[in-house]
């Protein structure tokens, strides 16, 4: 017990006193995880608007594919860009294994199937009659398209918090392909899994407070635009 409020004490000091080893990792993992969420969602929201309004072969097959690939595991997605990206790999020349690109990779595929699910449930729930009234008044199909994700922001806000919630907490893909380099890809949940191996819990607790604060205000964010917007739970 006097171990545990000992680390719970240190862990308090690491975050307030400005570790700069801390810091590094909590910066890390936050940049890592917006660039990915960045490059994922405007393509996740193309593909849903894509998939709710367009009639073609296989689209219903498509849809349920990707509701299915929102239950890979982050380490099967590892595994695979670890295949792609290691020197007997396809792109092994471009030496991009245990990079912070090869993290963004790994989170931009873990994040997409997230975001097309949600989103396309959000553009089906969305009035039909802003699109079409939109091209009937002569807006070009961009203009009717941006007109239309103004009318469903509050959803597909929902669709980008859940996903950056996945990718900032997991731990499998950037393990496997980020290496956990200190002070380089060493993120919040590979940091807390390698200091809890190694019986060094101050900095472990300090990360998880960290993330539990996160993981709170994403919870708090993602029910007030569902309430908000038009997605379902």
């Amino acid at each position: 017990m006097d171990s545990l409020s000992t680390a719970t004490a240190e862990s308090f000091r690491l975050l307030f006193s400005g570790d700069a080893d801390l810091w590094v990792i909590i910066f890390t993992s936050f940049s890592v995880s917006v660039r990915a969420i960045m490059i994922a969602a405007p393509l996740a929201f193309i593909v849903a608007f894509l998939m709710a309004h367009l009639r073609y072969p296989g689209r219903r097959a498509m849809i349920a594919g990707f509701s299915a690939m929102q239950s890979i595991p982050a380490v099967v997605v590892g595994l695979t860009v670890y295949l792609v990206l290691s020197r007997s790999g396809p792109l092994g020349d471009l030496k991009l294994l245990f990079t912070h690109s090869a993290m963004i990779t790994g989170q931009v595929l873990l994040a997409f199937p997230l975001l097309v699910a949600i989103s396309h449930s959000t553009f089906q729930a969305a009035d039909q009659r802003v699109w079409e009234t939109s091209v009937t008044l002569g807006a070009k199909p961009y203009r009717a398209f941006f007109t239309l994700l103004h009318e469903i922001r509050f959803g597909l806000i929902a669709a980008f918090i859940a996903a950056f919630g996945r990718i900032i907490a997991e731990v499998g893909c950037s393990m496997m392909v980020g290496g956990n380099i200190l002070g380089y890809t060493r993120n919040i949940p590979t940091a807390i899994a390698l200091e809890t191996t190694k019986g060094e819990f101050a900095q472990a607790i300090a990360l998880g407070m960290v993330l539990l604060s996160m993981a709170l205000l994403l919870n708090g964010l993602l029910h007030f635009f569902q309430g908000r917007g038009v997605i379902s739970s």
